[in-house]
């Protein structure tokens, strides 16, 4: 049985706490579906599918936000059995075989219906997870996978809209920050030319949505990229001095796919790229902006390099 977290009145995380997992789980993500499957969802759920006014009847409305969801995340032989109990968190579902699925809804969602769909999002997503076999050791690991995917395939900007505070209260669904669900959303508006900045009903989560989308444009201006700003362009020249001085060095060393660098010598902790030398001369790796697999290519200058999971070619000065 699997959590969509508290339904409110817990204090609410802020900031990038997770973004190396919710890096991972986008990497992951690409890894099981393939760059043609990944791009099969190229249209995000629209928020007249999945609206729920006061005067619905609860039932039938849960029921038609479910089928919307079920198309949305492409499991058109899975169905969603919803029900309301007290409970402490917003919603859970029991994984099983199928092709029926039982979703519980806390109480408290009777009369807070616009949020409805936030929660089930995330729980369908969970189904969607099960059949492909893919999952994270670990429960939070695994419910920020479960997040990220929610919002990388086009359902998740409603859990971020449900983020709403004022003087005296809070609410939050899910397992990501505010920011770092606006980041994979922006992550996803780049892929697709989205703007779900339109979609909105909540200011803090559109705020939210903001940060997350500097974040996010950052990825894509870290060098070798040739969009790299000055002060990046001239900290990789400097490093790419220092491993060509220092052939096979401790700054030269790879780096992990979260992005990190060792070696201090060259000053270049913390760096998203690494280099390394091979027989055939200095070669440079960094984390796809797409995909964040990581890219190898030789250092010579300008080069066009193509990510061989997600495809997005890549200009790069190396």
């Amino acid at each position: 049985m699997t959590d969509t977290g508290p339904a409110n009145g817990s204090p609410v995380v802020r900031g990038y706490p997770h973004l190396d997992t919710a890096r991972a789980a986008i990497t992951a993500l690409y890894q099981r579906m393939s760059d043609d499957g990944v791009r099969r969802y190229d249209t995000s759920v629209a928020p007249a599918d999945v609206a729920f006014a006061d005067g619905d009847d609860l039932h039938l409305g849960v029921q038609r936000v479910a089928r919307a969801l079920v198309q949305q995340l492409r499991l058109p032989d899975a169905r969603m059995i919803v029900s309301f109990r007290e409970m402490e968190h917003a919603a859970s579902v029991e994984l099983t075989a199928g092709p029926e699925y039982f979703i519980e809804l806390n109480d408290r969602f009777r009369k807070h219906r616009r949020d409805i769909g936030a929660a089930l999002a995330h729980e369908i997503t969970h189904v969607l997870l099960h059949r492909l076999g893919l999952s994270f050791p670990g429960t939070r690991d695994n419910e920020i996978l479960t997040d990220t995917v929610t919002t990388y395939l086009g359902a998740g900007w409603l859990l971020l809209d449900a983020f709403r505070e004022d003087r005296d209260s809070s609410q939050k669904l899910g397992y990501l920050t505010p920011e770092e669900f606006g980041y994979v959303l922006a992550k996803r508006a780049i892929v697709f030319n989205e703007d779900p900045g339109i979609w909105f009903t909540s200011p803090q989560g559109y705020t939210a949505y903001t940060k997350g989308k500097a974040q996010a444009v950052r990825d894509e201006q870290q060098p070798p990229l040739t969009t790299a700003g000055w002060s990046g362009r001239h900290r990789y020249a400097k490093d790419r001095r220092y491993a060509l001085d220092h052939p096979g060095g401790s700054g030269a060393a790879s780096a992990s796919g979260s992005g990190s660098t060792s070696g201090s010598g060259s000053g270049n902790a913390g760096r998203p790229y690494a280099f390394e030398t091979l027989t055939d001369g200095l070669r440079v790796s960094f984390p796809c902006p797409t995909c964040y697999q990581r890219i190898r290519v030789p250092v010579r200058g300008r080069v066009r390099a193509r990510c061989q999971l997600c495809h997005t070619v890549l200009d790069c000065d190396t």
